[in-house]
Order: C-alpha cells, then sequence, then structure tokens
C-alpha cells in the first residue's frame, strides 16, 4: 500500500511538473508571437517610401518571398515555434498516431474564428503563419470579378456532344487565372489587373483609331465589294462547287481573250478594256506645311484650310507612340504579358495532346485537299530577287548565246553591248556557274546587312544587276520583264502558290511612277497568281551625300504627288491608274540595324531637315502612314481600291520599331524581335496583327533558325505565316515557298494540320480580292471561327479554329471584364481587334460632300482619340501628363502639332540633363523617379 501511494504521488507531482512546463512553454512563446510582429511593424515603419516594393499582380510575400534577410531569419524562427506547438498538440490529442483528431480540427479552427490572422506584411490576403497549410490549393468561391465566361464551363456534359473534351474545362477563366498568376487575394489582384488590362486596353484602341483613320481595315477596300471588277479577270473554277461559291461578276465575258495558266503571259491583257478612264474629281489636294498631302471637297475650303480628313500631327503620333512604349517597358505588365503568353503556349500543347488523333482524322475525311493543293501565299518576296539562283544563271546563259551582239548598256559615254560587257570582266557564257555568280547570303552575311546588299549583284558586277535586275536601265527592263514572265509561268503551273512581289519606288525622281508602271502595262505583266506591294528605301543621306536633293520633304514629294494626281483625274497618268489595282500597300525597307542618332531635341519638319543625317524608321513611317491615311480617304471616296502599310519591322536594331507597327501598320515582316518585347507580342496576339516572317532569311543575316521564335509565336497563336523574302539569296529548289514550308516542319515538327493553318493565314493576310479569297477559303472566309472555316476548302479542321477563336474570346473577354469592374455596363464598348471583321468605317467625315462639315468643328486631338477612351481614364490621365510635360519642357524646335501653351518656364540649367526617347515627351520612368523623391523630401 504504501509504495502503491507513493507511486501514485510521484505520478501526480510530475503531471504538475509537465502543467507547468508547457504553460511557461506557452508564455514564451506568446512573448516571441509579440516580439515578432512588434519587430515587423517597427522594421515596415522605418522603411522609406522609396524601398517600398510595389504591388504587382504577382505580387505576394508568401509566395514571392520578397523579404529582407532579418525578416526572412524572424519568418523561420517563429515557424519552428509554431510547428514545435502543432507537434506537441497533436502527439496530446491523438496518442502514438501522430494524426490530428476531427475535435482537435474543430477546436483549433473554433479558436482562430473571429481573430484577425495576419501574415509578415499584416494583410489578410497574406498566408497565415499559425495556420497549417496543406499540399494543395484550398478551393474558395468565386468572386464577382471571376465570374466564368460562359454559363457552361463547369459543365461536363456528353463526351457526344459538339466540341472536343478539352473545350470543356479549358476555356474555364478563373481556374486558368488562378493557375497562371497565384491569386489569392481577389480584391486586391482584381484592382492591380484592372490597372494593367485598362493599359492594355487603351493601347488597343489607340490602333484601332490609327487604322479607321487611315482605311486600312478589312471593311474599308472598295475592292472586297461584290462589284468590283477583276481584268484580266482569273480563270474559272475547275468544279462545280467552285462555280458556285466564286464571283460571277468577275468571270470573262464572251469578247474576252482567254488564255491557258502558264503559257502567254500577259495575252489576255488589253489595256483598251480600261477605256474610258473614270473622270476628273472636284475635290484638291495641297501639301501642307508639316509635309503631308491634304484633300479638300473644293478650292475655297483648300484656302481656309478645311481638309476632309484630319491626319494626326507628328507631335501626336510620338504622343501616342510613347504611351505604347511606356507600357511595353513597365515591369509589371511585361510580367503579366510573359505569364499570360506562357499560358497560351501551354494550352496549346495541352490541346495537341488531347485532339491531334481527331484532327488527322477529320483532315483523312476531306476529299481532294491536302498540304500541295490548297492556296498558299508568298507574302512577303522582293522582285528583283522572285528567281532562284540557276534560274537567272540559265537566262543569262540564254541571253549570251542568242543575243550577244545586242546593245544592252551605255556607259561612260559609249554603247556597250552584251558581249563587251562580259569582255570587260573577262568571263564568257561557259566560265558562268553558281560560284561564279556568288549570290547566296549563307555563310559571310550574317550581322552584315552591307555584305548581303552586295550579293544583289551577280558576279560582283553592278552593270549586270543594271541590265537583268532593274526595270528602269537602257533596254526599258526588257530582260527582267522576260524573266519574271518566266517565273509566273512557273507559278501558275502550280496554281496554288500566289505572290505579293514588292518593288521599288526610290523617291529619287517624280517620273519613277510613270516609268514603273509603263513597265509593267507594257510588259503585260498581269497574273492572277500576283499582285504587287511598293518598297520605299529609307536612303535619304545616299541622295542628300550625292546632291541630289535638298530636304527630305523632296522625297515625300516624288513619292506620293503622283498618287494624288492619277486619283484626282486618271487621264493624268493612265498606266499608272491601271497599275495601281494590283498593286495592295506599301513597304518601308533597309538596315534596321543601323544605329540611329538623336540630333534634335525636337525633331524638325521634313521641309528642314536638310542635314545628312538619315530620319529614325519612326519618322518615316509616320509620313509614309499620314500620306496614305489622306490618299486612302479620297480614294475610298472614288471608288478606287485603297492601300494598306506593310513594312518591314523588327527583323534588328530597337525594338521600339515594333510599337511603332503596332500604332499605324496593317501588318509587318518579320517580327523576330517580338520575343524580347512579351507586352507588344502579346498586343499583337490580342489584335492578330499579320506577321510574315522568313526564318530562312533570319537565319542566313540575323538569327540563327533553332533560336527563331517563329514556331512559339504560332503555338501561342499569333497571326503568322511563312515567306521566302530572297529566293536569289537563300533558295535553291524551282519553289522557294514550299522549301520554306519543308524545313520548317521538318524542323519544328510541324504537321499537316499546322501547314494548311500557317497556308491559311497567308491567304487572310494577302492583298488579294475578297472575291478571290471566297473561291480559295470559302463563302464565309470572313467570319472568324468555325463559322468562317470550310474545311473542304482550307483543310484545317474545324476543332482547330474552334480553339484558336475560343482561346482568343477568352483573352479579350478577360480585357473587358478587368477594364471595366467600375464603369457603368450600359456604356461598356466591347473590345473588337482592329483587324477584325466588325470594324465601322470612321464616322468624323462625311464621305458624300453633300452631308455638310459636321467634322470640320473637331480639334486635332478629339478626331485622333475619339470617345473610345472615355472608359480609359489612365491612358487619357497619361496623355495629359505627357501634354503637361512637353510645355514644361520648353519649345526651342519648330511647332509640327499647333501652338503650345505660354507661361511655361523652360528647364532650368542646372537641372539634371532631361532622359527623352521622343520630341517635347520626359518618359515615365523619370516623373515616378521624381515623384519618390519628393515623397522623401
Amino acid at each position: 500500500m504504501d509504495n502503491a501511494h507513493d507511486l501514485q504521488a510521484s505520478t501526480e507531482s510530475s503531471t504538475v511538473d509537465l502543467k507547468h512546463d508547457r504553460d511557461e512553454e506557452n508564455t514564451q512563446q506568446a512573448d516571441v508571437d509579440s516580439s515578432l510582429s512588434a519587430t515587423v511593424t517597427d522594421s515596415l515603419d522605418h522603411v522609406l517610401p522609396r524601398d517600398r516594393e510595389m504591388k504587382t499582380p504577382t505580387y505576394d510575400y508568401a509566395y514571392e518571398k520578397s523579404m529582407s534577410h532579418t525578416e526572412a531569419k524572424l519568418f523561420y524562427q517563429h515557424h519552428q515555434l509554431v510547428s514545435r506547438g502543432a507537434d506537441s498538440e497533436s502527439d496530446q490529442g491523438s496518442g502514438l498516431t501522430g494524426r490530428p483528431s476531427a475535435s482537435d480540427i474543430l477546436s483549433t479552427k473554433v479558436q482562430t474564428e473571429g481573430k484577425p490572422q495576419t501574415g509578415i506584411l499584416g494583410s489578410s490576403n497574406s498566408t497565415q503563419l499559425g495556420t497549417p497549410t496543406s499540399g494543395y490549393a484550398e478551393i474558395t468561391s468565386t468572386s464577382p470579378g471571376q465570374l466564368p465566361l460562359r454559363d457552361d464551363t463547369m459543365h461536363h456534359g456528353n463526351p457526344n456532344e459538339q466540341g472536343s473534351c478539352y473545350m470543356q474545362f479549358a476555356t474555364e477563366v478563373p481556374g486558368a487565372i488562378k493557375s497562371a498568376m497565384n491569386m489569392t487575394g481577389s480584391g486586391t489582384v482584381a484592382s492591380e489587373l484592372n490597372i494593367i488590362y485598362r493599359k492594355i486596353r487603351g493601347l488597343l484602341e489607340r490602333r484601332a483609331e490609327y487604322i479607321r483613320l487611315s482605311s486600312q481595315g478589312p471593311e474599308d477596300n472598295p475592292k472586297d465589294r461584290p462589284d468590283w471588277r477583276i481584268y484580266p479577270p482569273p480563270p474559272e473554277p475547275a468544279w462545280d462547287a467552285d462555280r458556285e461559291n466564286g464571283n460571277q461578276e468577275s468571270s470573262p465575258g464572251a469578247g474576252t481573250k482567254k488564255r491557258k495558266m502558264g503559257q502567254d503571259i500577259g495575252e489576255d491583257f488589253d489595256m483598251a478594256e480600261f477605256i474610258p478612264l473614270p473622270g476628273e474629281s472636284s475635290w484638291t489636294f495641297r501639301l501642307d506645311e508639316n509635309s503631308v498631302y491634304q484633300v479638300y471637297e473644293n478650292i475655297e475650303a483648300a484656302n481656309v484650310h478645311k481638309p476632309t480628313i484630319r491626319i494626326p500631327s507628328l507631335r501626336d503620333f510620338y504622343m501616342d507612340l510613347d504611351a505604347v512604349i511606356d507600357v511595353s517597358t513597365d515591369g509589371p505588365a511585361k510580367s503579366f504579358a510573359f505569364k499570360r503568353l506562357s499560358y497560351l503556349e501551354g494550352k496549346f500543347q495541352l490541346y495537341t495532346l488531347l485532339n491531334e488523333y481527331q484532327e488527322i482524322a477529320d483532315s483523312k475525311k476531306v476529299p481532294h485537299r491536302d498540304f500541295y493543293n490548297v492556296r498558299k501565299v508568298d507574302t512577303h518576296v522582293h522582285h528583283s530577287a522572285c528567281m532562284n539562283q540557276k534560274h537567272l544563271l540559265r537566262f543569262i546563259k540564254s541571253k549570251m548565246k542568242k543575243s550577244p551582239d545586242e546593245v544592252v548598256l551605255f556607259r561612260d559615254g559609249k554603247h556597250l553591248t552584251l558581249r563587251e560587257v562580259f569582255e570587260s570582266i573577262n568571263l564568257t557564257a561557259y566560265d558562268l556557274s553558281i560560284d561564279t555568280l556568288d549570290m547566296h547570303a549563307h555563310t559571310d552575311s550574317f550581322h552584315r546587312f552591307d555584305k548581303f546588299n552586295l550579293k544583289y549583284n551577280p558576279v560582283g558586277e553592278s552593270r549586270l544587276r543594271e541590265i537583268f535586275l532593274k526595270t528602269d536601265n537602257y533596254i526599258k527592263g526588257r530582260y527582267l520583264a522576260e524573266i519574271t514572265k518566266e517565273v509566273i509561268s512557273d507559278l501558275e503551273s502550280s496554281k496554288y502558290q500566289m505572290v505579293e512581289w514588292r518593288i521599288s519606288i526610290y523617291g529619287r525622281s517624280i517620273q519613277e511612277w510613270d516609268k514603273l508602271a509603263a513597265w509593267v502595262v507594257d510588259n503585260k505583266l498581269f497574273s492572277p497568281n500576283v499582285r504587287w506591294l511598293i518598297q520605299v528605301p529609307r536612303l535619304y543621306d545616299v541622295y542628300k551625300a550625292s546632291g541630289m536633293m535638298e530636304n527630305f520633304e523632296q522625297v515625300i514629294t516624288n513619292v506620293f504627288q503622283p498618287l494624288f494626281e492619277v486619283t484626282k483625274n486618271p487621264s493624268s497618268h493612265p498606266k499608272l491608274h491601271i497599275f495601281l489595282q494590283r498593286v495592295v500597300g506599301f513597304d518601308s525597307v533597309d538596315d534596321e540595324s543601323k544605329a540611329e542618332r538623336r540630333l534634335y531635341r525636337k525633331y524638325p519638319i521634313p521641309r528642314e531637315w536638310n542635314t545628312k543625317q538619315n530620319p529614325p524608321y519612326s519618322y518615316w513611317i509616320y509620313f509614309m502612314f499620314a500620306n496614305i491615311a489622306s490618299l486612302n480617304f479620297w480614294r475610298k471616296q472614288r471608288g478606287f481600291n485603297t492601300f494598306v502599310l506593310r513594312p518591314h519591322c523588327g527583323e534588328a536594331g530597337d525594338p521600339d520599331h515594333l510599337a511603332v507597327g503596332f500604332l499605324c501598320c496593317h501588318s509587318i515582316s518579320h517580327g523576330i524581335l517580338l520575343r524580347k518585347v512579351p507586352l507588344l507580342q502579346y498586343l499583337f496576339y490580342l489584335d492578330q496583327i499579320g506577321i510574315a516572317m522568313s526564318p530562312l532569311s533570319n537565319n542566313a543575316l540575323f538569327l540563327t533558325y533553332d533560336k527563331n521564335p517563329f514556331a512559339n509565336f504560332f503555338r501561342r497563336g499569333l497571326n503568322v505565316s511563312l515567306s521566302t523574302d530572297d529566293p536569289l539569296q537563300f533558295a535553291f529548289t524551282k519553289e522557294p515557298l514550299i522549301e520554306e514550308y519543308s524545313v520548317a516542319a521538318q524542323i519544328y515538327k510541324f504537321n499537316a494540320v499546322d501547314m494548311c493553318e500557317l497556308a491559311k493565314h497567308s491567304v487572310e493576310q494577302s492583298g488579294f480580292e475578297l472575291s478571290l479569297k471566297k473561291r480559295w477559303l470559302g463563302a464565309n472566309c470572313s467570319l472568324r471561327g468555325v463559322a468562317g472555316n470550310n474545311v473542304a476548302k482550307s483543310n484545317v479542321p474545324d476543332i482547330r479554329e474552334q480553339f484558336r477563336h475560343e482561346t482568343l474570346l477568352g483573352e479579350l473577354a478577360l480585357i473587358e471584364r478587368y477594364s471595366d469592374r467600375h464603369i457603368d455596363c450600359s456604356t461598356r464598348r466591347p473590345i473588337v481587334p482592329a483587324t477584325g471583321s466588325q470594324l465601322e468605317a470612321p464616322s468624323r467625315i462625311p464621305l458624300d460632300p453633300e452631308q455638310g462639315h459636321s467634322g470640320h468643328s473637331q480639334s486635332p486631338t478629339s478626331s485622333i482619340l475619339p470617345q473610345l477612351r472615355s472608359d480609359a481614364s489612365d491612358a487619357e490621365a497619361l496623355r495629359n501628363t505627357c501634354s503637361s510635360d512637353t510645355t514644361r519642357a520648353g519649345d526651342s524646335g519648330n511647332s509640327l502639332g499647333g501652338t503650345h501653351p505660354t507661361g511655361q518656364a523652360a528647364a532650368s540649367p542646372g537641372s539634371p540633363p532631361e532622359h527623352r526617347i521622343f520630341p517635347g515627351i520626359v518618359h515615365e520612368r523619370i516623373r515616378r523617379d521624381n515623384t519618390n523623391i519628393n515623397n522623401d523630401s
């Protein structure tokens, strides 16, 4: 009994000691907790405003662990104490199993309810340190800002229903956003998303307005109307179904000459078919003080300076361009765009895994169609290099044998025959070979654009280039016309390959347009497989150095004045009027990698640009855009075909060129630098801006094939197409476009559906008439998604089109949701891509002169930026800030955009040097730094 009593007493005393120890441990833990919170609070209170990190959509202390070394140490100590306390309680409550019982969990939940648990920052959105976390994400309810796109997004229906199984869950936007962006605090993240999406929306609206203003939209071109006459007419469709869907108005009449495709090129063309030409317009045009051609309804309107359409000034253009660059260089926006692009790429890979075999099955069900007999357009190819080396070599040898005594050149005061030209370079027809021509650019031209330009000279002789590859020479370009007809014959024989050849107007002389039009019309270079683009080389510095011109305005005059003259009165340039019906747009070409030195604080107008320095890329593009916008408005009013701007952009050099292309260009060529600017890449995706890429050309000049972003762009859903650029320098086969596709398929592992989708993109990007596109893609090709897809024509399965279309609509719906969170839904305007089929024509200026002049009373700024920006106040605030900074900077240069407000003091001499990207604009980073300095003081 005594032993039992002693054992009981010792047990009670040990229990008391354990309770006492546990109480002391809890007291110590409470002291540590209080000291931790006090230390963290004190550390945050002493942080300067400039050292506090700005919140971004991905900013979260628990996930990003963006904390100092001291905070990390305190976090670790606190975590260890919490873990010990949790382990001891679990051991006591559940015995030796080590697992918490249901009562322990409930009791813990009851204790924590009603208490504000905070993380490191004391924020309710942070991860709670005192709460054990599980190994999977907690399922939360959907917040109002995370409503699904469709009511049936969570519905897992019958697998036999229409659409793939992927579409039943992949379009669930809230889950996708959470997985891509760690969306834990719906309120905070939604507000941050609102800022970024409003910026994106503002940029899309800026571009949409520029496209509307310049009549570059899909419904702005009169040649896409059903009553447009194509002459010479295309061949009749081979199948009855094609005849039913084709444009019957464009079919040849009873008296029209017919020829077999691939033979007798141009014999079906007769200039008498265009007689009589349209009459002279009562409207007039003048070159204003800013070197932009303005169109007026009459002489009286011209005298009082009331143009029919108001073109944005150079200052307004650079302000808009600076806004695009500010957003594209913003850190949070770049991170956000990169994650969205990564999500799009991963989504396509998941789609491919789930639907690859279904796509193959759908393709096999299509009769007759495969990759080889779907239409493909070479959307970027230079005419003077449109043939391959073997073709050119064979042509030169034939001329040497058949016409050696023909006078082909006048140089140094005497006429030279073809034989004498070759004797002067010590060559005979037998000596010529591919190696002797030396026109391939595969080994010694990488990052050497100067050497690449020399590759256009056969045997390294510029005189041979002038004889065989020029339109304006002693023989009036007859040799180039003959080899062009041979290339056209090959294209027509293949039937399914089309080209858009780019031919040069240099701007050296005002007679260039008439000479080029005469070369095309006189040699009858008309084919249903060929359309033309006009490329303007940026060579003002060369002309100025040689004394050919005094200022940059002469280039603008030589390029655009004949176009306005022929629009006013086609009889003044009849051949030019006929040739322009086959011209689809303009291009700007030169070496983009050239350094653009900033000599001016504020760019002068072209009339005063008289230095030997070449204007920058953005300066060239603006004056091309401004004059094309004015010209298109007049041509559209007269019922003539309009033009688009499709320049070389993003091949090398400054990535800011891509911002210019996004703002005011219909589509671009190359665009490989988009890989460095994720936000602009995301904008190109949202607006489906066409990108004609040439990986083989880039491989030889600027970027090796394995690093080319073409495959990534395609998987992410950008509107990309394949083109050859310069077959003479890069191709080896008779069909360079097929060669480009075949190399891409081998390197990037493209399947047949991918190839057909790329071919469809090329047709959509091209400038061929809508009636021809309906023949090639189907009667509803102008519609988006499955509604516009005819798998019997394009060989692209509906399931692929459905995926692409729904993914794009999902991204646009996110912009609509988060950019309009604080705006009345009744006044909300949906986001529509500028290149979509729903665009409206500009309604500010009446097309009919009798409709009045209601648009004349608007200011230039209001005509450029309409009420579309009323729901994007941040973009307008940025513009106002830029305007105020411009005024403070002073106006020492020439005024390009009207008078500036007076009474503003100029920058003080002792102020730090201002960092400027464009004239009169202070960069957003400088303004932010100045704000932080003011806050600190």
